[in-house]
């Protein structure tokens, strides 16, 4: 017993904890899918344009966290609230920026840039006010946030170029030969560029699944053939966690009637203070998960004055006669019951939504 301790406690001695343990590790194909809906009015409720971007920054590590593959910024009627502060503030020349007059595009703009791999954001995210402070805020760091000495079958790039499939080759073509096939150069970070066999516009973002022959990147010279992909093929073959997508809304109802997905969002879960206990509608008496097997969640957080406001301010909702957002869930969930603050910010809810609901996503999701 002895002899033990003193070999774990050399483990420990011996341990490296100067990086990181935690990494994603792809395990089998995930087809289900997690969205979390939010208004973009919370940008509003920030005063400063340093609040404005750490509060987005603070909503992409939750949705990078907790493998959110989809966030959908809704309209709920609340976001001009501080025309004074929106007025101020462009006064001072920043006309670009749109923290004050138009909070949701501000705060998809944040969390698409975050969401990209670093090493393609100079291609695809123009100099901005709105990105000013983006330097400032935590990485998200997810597995297709790859560096240029990892390994991954799956890569994000953007294509760079385009040239044809005798490109370089001295050969003379007869008249009946067919015309060169067109392909698309593809920078992913490595030292070899790609090419993949598609006409795909200059400075696009691009999935792109490499070739199984790893000895073909050897060297920094020549071009190596890969594929495009959808970015959902690294998820549903291999099982890894690949970004999120960013979706705008202009009501509340608009967020279930404009799903992405061809048979719509078939679990869905609304958060309010005046909801059920999230653990009265996750566990029974026999300690079983009550909530079905699903497809696709989506998880529907409200703003400073719940999803009560952005009912009354969708106009399909009123021609309805749709006054309870409940109605609109197929669970209506307290995600804090008993809470000490009066108020708890949409920025904290969606950290206690996606964790209270982890273990249905874990085990129900098919």
């Amino acid at each position: 017993m002895k002899r033990k301790r003193e070999v774990d406690k050399a483990a420990e001695v011996n341990l490296d904890t100067s990086k990181p343990t935690a990494v994603f590790e792809a395990t089998t194909g995930r087809a289900y899918t997690v969205s979390v809906a939010l208004p973009g009015s919370i940008i509003a409720n920030a005063l400063t344009p340093e609040l404005k971007s750490l509060l987005a920054g603070q909503i992409a590590r939750a949705l990078a966290v907790f493998c959110v593959d989809e966030v959908v910024i809704f309209d709920d009627g609340q976001g001009n609230q501080r025309q004074n502060d929106k007025q101020s503030y462009h006064q001072n020349g920043d006309n670009g920026y749109t923290g004050y007059s138009d909070p949701t595009h501000f705060l998809m703009h944040l969390l698409s840039y975050l969401e990209t791999p670093p090493f393609l954001r100079k291609h695809l995210f123009p100099m901005h006010p709105n990105l000013k402070l983006a330097g400032s805020l935590p990485s998200l760091d997810m597995p297709h946030h790859l560096r240029s000495n990892e390994w991954c079958w799956y890569r994000e790039g953007v294509t760079i170029g385009q040239q044809t499939e005798e490109h370089g080759k001295k050969k003379k073509r007869r008249k009946d030969d067919n015309p060169p096939e067109e392909l698309t150069l593809v920078d992913v970070g490595l030292p070899r560029k790609l090419s993949v066999p598609a006409s795909i516009p200059l400075n696009t973002r691009v999935t792109i699944k490499l070739p199984d022959d790893q000895a073909a990147f050897d060297g920094e010279k020549g071009i190596v053939a890969a594929s495009a992909i959808a970015p959902s093929v690294p998820r549903e073959e291999s099982g890894y966690y690949w970004g999120y997508t960013v979706r705008a809304a202009s009501s509340l109802s608009a967020v279930i009637t404009e799903c992405t997905y061809p048979d719509g969002y078939d679990l869905t879960f609304g958060t309010s203070e005046r909801g059920a206990p999230i653990s009265d509608l996750t566990k029974s008496a026999s300690d079983q998960i009550q909530v079905p097997n699903f497809n696709h969640m989506l998880i529907v957080f409200g703003g400073v004055a719940g999803l009560e406001v952005a009912v009354e301010a969708d106009d399909e909702l009123r021609k309805m006669n749709v006054k309870e957002p409940r109605t609109l869930f197929d669970y209506w969930v307290n995600l804090c019951p008993g809470q000490g603050s009066r108020t708890i910010r949409t920025e904290e809810a969606v950290w206690l939504g996606l964790m209270g609901l982890r273990e249905v996503v874990l085990s129900q999701g098919r």
